[in-house]
């Protein structure tokens, strides 16, 4: 009888340890992922006097936005989350982006928000030659490993992605790794996306999480290249904007 009961307790132990260690390596092809982004205003208004010096206080605290992501295996929607309380005067400082991507049929849309106005674009899914790296850290409790993205000769973004998480998503219209990323950034620090919390998938329909614009305010991205060049041009924020639209 003795050995019957250490026989099943080991058993019992056995069971635990193969179900604890099958819970932490499955695959998630599915969920929500809540992102913080962090600002650093200083560093995005730089050279731009008007908003210089210390009687402009609110630029000295990193501007914080969070996002939610959407995905399963043939489609994402990364859309911002309404602000806390208490920061709304700052709302105009950091463009709000939403993205939607349908992998099956190679295609996005997005919704770019900039000063109280919108701008839609419909284009082909994005794609970036990533570097990957022997990086590795932990983010939301997932292990993620380093990439390096050279956009331009002044630009280098980093990603961290998990490969338990099997989608190749991410914020913005960052993807294209094997595995979604939790983790995104400039190289100086600007901006910052962290992922704060992976989720069980709450929505049925994710492409109704995407903003809708008009038929007619829809652009390509040539189209849309050309329209911002001229609206923008001479304007010192022209720069971020076109940043905001064309390299995230």
């Amino acid at each position: 009888m003795k050995e019957e009961v250490i026989g099943s307790k080991l058993i019992a132990v056995i069971s635990v340890f193969f179900i604890s260690f099958w819970s932490f390596g499955q695959v998630i092809s599915s969920g929500e992922i809540i992102y913080e982004k962090r600002t650093n205003l200083e560093k995005r208004y730089e050279g731009t006097q008007r908003f210089g010096g210390n009687s402009n206080k609110w630029i000295k605290e990193p501007k914080i936005d969070k996002y939610v992501l959407y995905f399963n295996e043939s489609a994402s929607v990364f859309v911002p989350i309404p602000p806390d309380v208490g920061d709304e005067d700052r709302e105009w400082s950091t463009m709000k982006n939403s993205t939607y991507r349908n992998y099956k049929e190679n295609k996005m849309e997005r919704q770019f928000s900039y000063y109280g106005s919108e701008l839609y674009l419909r284009d082909s899914l994005k794609e970036r030659d990533w570097i990957i790296t022997e990086n590795r850290r932990e983010i939301a409790g997932f292990e993620t490993k380093q990439a390096l993205w050279i956009a331009n000769d002044s630009t280098r973004i980093y990603a961290w992605y998990a490969e338990r998480l099997t989608p190749s998503t991410g914020p913005e219209s960052f993807g294209g790794l094997p595995g979604t990323i939790l983790g995104l950034a400039l190289e100086d620090g600007g901006v910052v996306y962290f992922a704060r919390e992976v989720k069980t998938l709450s929505e049925d329909d994710i492409y109704k999480q995407m903003p809708k614009g008009k038929e007619k305010d829809y652009y390509n991205k040539d189209s849309l290249k050309e329209f911002v060049i001229e609206l923008f041009s001479g304007r010192g924020a022209g720069g971020r904007i076109f940043d905001d639209i064309f390299v995230w």
